[in-house]
Formats: C-alpha cells, structure tokens, sequence
C-alpha cells in the first residue's frame, strides 16, 4: 500500500527546503463543494500532489477544499492539468502569491475537518452558497466611497494590525467563528446599507456574506479572491490601491507586502516594525511582532523569560516546561504586547 503521510522530521525538512534552489509557486485555492467521501478523497489528492512535489496544508471536508500550498514551477502546468481534471475544480481560481520565494512551506499536508471554515452555524438550513456579490478590485474601490457603505474584515486582529483596507471596522477577534454573530450585531440596525466584507483569499467571506444574509441582511458583498486577487488586479489595471500595510499569510513566509506603509509596532519596544514572528522558545511559540533589534536583543524570543529559558540545558528545559509558564501558554494568539513601561516581563 502507497505512504499517504510523510513521515519525515519536520526541522530536517524546513532546513532543506530553505537550503533549496528549486524555484516554487505559492498558491492558494478554496471550493465549497459536497464531498460525500472526505477520507477517500483526501488519499487520492495525496497520492497525487505527492508525486507532483507539492507541499502545503490542505484541509478536506464535506461542504469542500481550502489550500494552501507550493508547487515547483516545472510541475505547475501539470498541477493544473490534474486539478483541472476533478470536475468540480474545473477552471478553479488559483490565487499566486504577490511576495514569494519559493519557501513557504516544507512538507504536504493533507487533512480531513468538520469543516474547511470553522464557523459555529450549527443550523442546517444555513445555505453557504447563497453567498453576497463578488466584486472586483475596481467595483470594490468605487464602493468603498459611497456614503452607504461599510466596509468589514473578515479576518483575525493578528493579520488587521498590520494591514487594512482604509476605513475597515476590524473585530478584536482571534477566530473567524466567533466574529461572525459580533458583527451580525454590530450592524443590526443597518441591514439596509452595503455591507463590503473582505478577506486574504476569498474562503472566510463566501461563509460570512452567506452569514450576513442569513441573518437578514439585505445588500451583502464581497471582495472576489480577497486581498491577494486584489493587489494583483490594482497593479495590472494600475488601481488605486486603497488597502494599507501588508497581508498576513498562513505559511512560513507570514506575510506578503502590498504597499510600503508600515502600520504596527513591535510589541517589545514600540518603534514602527510589522514583521510578525513566532518566539524561539518551543514552550512559548507564541505569535508576535518583532523588530530587529529586539530580536537581536531577546535572541528571538517574546521576553527575557524565555530568552533565558532556552539558555538552559536540554534536560532541564524538559524538567522546567511542566511547572513554567510562558507567553504562549497565557495568552492566545497575537495578544502579548509587552513594550517598554512593562519592562519586558510577562504579564
């Protein structure tokens, strides 16, 4: 029987692949579609992206796909041509990575979830494909001045606090599930105005506009392929480019560039950074913002505690990681800001 997992050691790969020359394409791609078998279909995407030299993490459920992967150039049209050939991916729209080198991820992926979008719907009626209208990059800026306007981010604050459209009501959430009934809310008593709702690819809004609908709204649309669709049209038609900052992405690359405005700040000093990472202690891991010279200053890591902790000793890390506790373990995603006036401590 074929292999349908790797079983190769995760840090041995990232090293190769960032050691690697081979030239590869960020791609990002989503379908909601029933899948009436997810298991069987998960092995035979796997036996096939396998051999083709795809890495990436996909997720497979019944109402559909979501993708995020890599695929050598050479095998790209060949990728293509396979994905091609599923019927209900035919002609699928691929979204290509706008800042790429080619090292996004490292190793394939491929799982089977309740859902490719963990929304919290549990009623059976909620149809997602009676989703808002899908805009292009042009519609949507034109859009985005009129008065009757609103325009939403679909995603979490990690990725808002360093880039947004203009004007953008962003929800201090760190998952898509709970931001769906926050803004149903916020906007009850405006249900007549145009409600623009965006996101990095397109997949979080298709579910959200539907959500918005569902919940009686009446003009509901949506940024078609999301932010990464957009920057691509803005600069092929030469646009006006109305988002700011830069796009947070779901890969090693953890964000891609769309304009030269630097909205955050590292969250150790304050001084204007919006390069995300995580903290080099594994017992933390935690998400944050980080310049270089806090990074040269904190060896990598979220704070002085952990700076030290990892100076330790294997075997007493081992020991010291049942009783510590870190910034990952205290605190969810994105949400450790320690600046200056807390002294680098933990909170």
């Amino acid at each position: 029987m074929p292999r349908l997992y790797n079983i190769y050691n995760g840090k041995e790969l990232k090293a190769k692949i960032q050691s690697s020359t081979e030239s590869r394409k960020t791609i990002s791609f989503y379908k909601y579609h029933t899948i009436p078998n997810p298991e069987f279909f998960r092995d035979f995407l796997y036996l096939n992206f396998e051999k083709l030299g795809v890495f990436g993490r996909i997720y497979v459920a019944n109402e559909g796909i979501n993708a995020q992967i890599s695929v050598p150039n050479e095998n790209f049209e060949a990728f293509r041509t396979f994905l091609y050939s599923i019927d209900f991916m035919n002609n699928l729209r691929l979204n290509i990575a706008i800042e790429d080198d080619g090292k996004s991820f490292f190793k394939l992926k491929i799982n089977v979830r309740d859902k490719i979008v963990a929304d919290g719907i549990e009623d059976p009626s909620f149809d997602v494909n009676n989703s808002g209208v899908h805009l292009d990059a042009n519609t949507f800026n034109n859009m985005l001045e009129e008065p009757d306007s609103v325009v939403i981010d679909m995603r979490n604050h990690y990725e808002s606090e360093v880039g947004h459209f203009k004007n953008a009501i962003s929800p201090d959430v760190v998952t898509f599930r709970e931001s769906l009934p926050i803004i149903a809310e916020q906007f009850e008593d405006q249900k007549d105005k145009n409600i623009l709702m965006y996101c990095t690819g397109g997949i979080r809004c298709e579910k959200a506009s539907a959500y918005m609908k569902y919940r009686g709204f009446k003009n509901v649309f949506q940024l078609n392929g999301g932010i990464i669709e957009y920057a691509r049209q803005v600069k092929d038609q030469n646009l006006e480019n109305k988002f700011i900052g830069k796009n947070f992405v779901f890969d090693e690359r953890l964000g891609e560039r769309i304009t030269d405005e630097i909205i955050a700040q590292c969250h150790q000093c304050g001084e204007p950074c919006d390069a995300h990472t995580n903290c080099a202690n594994d017992a933390c891991h935690i998400l944050f913002i980080q310049c270089k010279t806090c990074a040269e200053k904190y060896n990598h890591c979220c704070s002085t505690k952990c700076n030290d902790f990892i100076q330790l000793p294997q075997e007493v890390q081992v020991i010291q990681r049942k009783v510590q506790q870190f910034n990952g373990s205290k605190f969810s995603k994105g949400r450790y800001k320690s600046f200056n006036n807390k002294k680098d401590v933990l909170l």
